[in-house]
């Protein structure tokens, strides 16, 4: 794509479209003279400079790319018109826009019904999944495993409700036999399982958990921000494929989140929360005697907590899925080549003898540290620390980030590492750039010469 021909195409497709309801003059108060824009405009993308690159495979660090040059287009063109999707008032097209791509959403998860909308972000998500969780249970708590998104025990405070964190195995997945012992003593009405730790890209077993609804009631909400479209490669043939139980399970479960900001190639912020019983919206209903007044269909508002919310980012999505859709030959050859990059950087880091996997990726998140001597928290997470400097400061770069593990988990999987400490970090790498595929060889080599330097 020439992007900047299709900005261009932006600007004039608003314009011609502004053209058919007459001339008008820009107030005075808005006046912007060229060249003192440019002055400023100057400082503004100087300041921009203060940034790593996130659109270079050199940047292996944290859950950051660009969008694709799709939704770039799509979300300028809109933003132009300013659409508000709170009400058809305010975005007829927009909302329509984004009812179409909430409904691929739903499909893409298995939901043969769905109610559900975009949001600003994952966290606002998975607070409306626990708002209507908390009306359907109410004075109970949520269950979610401590390797879960830090907002859920947040959130259930705003929501006024009891948070229960369930230990994991040593793969950091929920331990549903610990999940089971709190169960039965009643005080859980909701259980959130993630699909896609933020930190190591964990699986907790959705289709095992199934059961343990049917036997205590629960309501069963998957958390799938990060890790929700990875579902494409459920089934998958070839090293990028997935296990195919603990995603068919979501389609059986009462709520999704995912994030298309993402694995969806979306700019920030665009979320989505899917429920598979519609008539949760009745605990959406509220009264605007301003909104609502032309149409009787469905207002987007009428099923969301959020009020004014960017048509903008319903329009770029839509622009992408009807490019790369959310199906395994479109969106998911992206995600499938984030996928083999990071199994053939694990397969590098353990033929390494300066490196070690921290744990072997389920997604596309690489988790790994150097081998020292002494083989202790303590001085994994120095030179952890000092190969995380290093690498963002030298001439030839790589940008990486950590993570920190307590000692109970490092134990758990590197036993022979003393744990001297309550806790060290390692280095973690996020290849969710499909780019990264061909660059593994030299992020590796990069990231060899790091471990091997001085301590």
């Amino acid at each position: 794509m020439d992007l900047q021909h299709w900005l261009r195409e932006a600007a004039r497709s608003q314009q011609r479209w502004a053209a058919d309801f007459g001339p008008y003059g820009t107030h005075p108060s808005l006046a912007v003279d060229d060249t003192r824009f440019a002055e400023v405009f100057g400082e503004f993308t100087e300041r921009l400079k203060d940034n790593y690159p996130f659109f270079h495979p050199r940047y292996a660090g944290q859950m950051l790319k660009p969008p694709h040059p799709a939704a770039v287009v799509g979300y300028t063109t809109a933003m132009l018109i300013n659409p508000n999707n709170h009400a058809l008032d305010g975005g007829p097209a927009t909302a329509e826009m984004e009812k179409e791509v909430v409904r691929q959403l739903a499909a893409m998860f298995g939901f043969t019904t769905h109610l559900g909308h975009l949001t600003t972000s994952g966290t606002v998500a998975n607070l409306e999944a626990l708002f209507v969780a908390r009306e359907l249970h109410p004075g109970q708590g949520v269950a979610y495993s401590t390797e879960a998104h830090y907002t859920h025990g947040r959130m259930c405070s705003v929501l006024g409700v009891e948070g229960h964190a369930v230990p994991v195995d040593d793969r950091g997945r929920m331990d549903l036999d610990a999940l089971e012992e709190l169960l039965r003593t009643g005080r859980v009405g909701t259980v959130v399982l993630t699909a896609g730790t933020t930190g190591l890209g964990a699986i907790d077993p959705v289709h095992r958990a199934l059961p343990l609804r049917e036997k205590y009631g629960v309501r069963i909400h998957v958390d799938a921000a990060y890790g929700g479209f990875f579902t494409l490669l459920a089934g998958a043939d070839g090293p990028a494929g997935l296990p195919d139980a603990p995603w068919r399970a979501v389609a059986q479960c009462d709520s999704v989140v995912v994030d298309p900001h993402k694995h969806g190639l979306q700019p920030y912020g665009c979320g989505a929360v899917v429920f598979a019983d519609p008539e949760v919206g009745r605990f959406y209903l509220h009264d605007s005697p301003y909104t609502y007044f032309t149409s009787t269909e469905l207002h987007l508002g009428e099923i969301s907590l959020e009020c004014s919310r960017a048509g903008a980012s319903a329009a770029a999505l839509w622009l992408t899925f009807q490019l790369l859709p959310p199906t395994r030959d479109g969106l998911g050859q992206v995600l499938a080549a984030g996928r083999r990059a990071a199994l053939r950087w694990a397969e590098l880091i353990d033929a390494s003898e300066v490196l070690e996997v921290y744990q072997p990726p389920e997604l596309d998140i690489v988790s790994f540290f150097p081998r020292v001597e002494p083989a202790a928290l303590s001085t994994v997470d120095a030179a952890s620390e000092r190969m995380l400097r290093q690498g963002m400061s030298q001439d030839d770069p790589v940008f990486l980030s950590t993570l920190r593990a307590s000692a109970e988990a490092f134990a758990a999987r590197h036993p022979k590492v003393a744990a001297d400490a309550d806790g060290g970090r390692v280095l973690r790498s996020v290849l969710m750039k499909p780019e990264s595929e061909h660059h593994v060889e030299w992020l590796h080599d990069r990231v060899e010469r790091l471990a091997a330097g001085p301590a």
